[in-house]
């Protein structure tokens, strides 16, 4: 399984990494926008957008890919470690 997180806090991306290990996720973490966002973004199983932290532009990438891909999206508004856990958790026991 594969995970990318859009947005979030620059100095908690090894630990959203580090949780997304804790469950057998593979994962890519952008907390800021790169050159050729939409094509970095691949094809992962989820994305997660911490809406609070994430620019529009970001969100529009990500609207973009998930429609030509049709990549399920999550929003969390909290950027917290707590919340990536909650989400992780859920999508893990309906993948299941």
């Amino acid at each position: 399984m594969s995970v990318v997180i859009v947005g979030g806090n620059d100095r908690m991306a090894t630990r959203y990494k580090d949780i997304c290990n804790n469950y057998n996720f593979k994962s890519k973490v952008f907390t800021q926008m790169p050159a050729d966002f939409e094509n970095k973004i691949g094809e992962p199983d989820l994305v997660i957008v911490f809406t609070g932290t994430c620019s529009h532009k970001m969100l529009g990438g990500v609207k973009k890919h998930s429609e030509k891909s049709g990549v399920p999206v999550k929003h969390l508004h909290s950027s917290s470690a707590s919340a990536l856990k909650n989400l992780l958790a859920q999508y893990e026991k309906q993948v299941s």
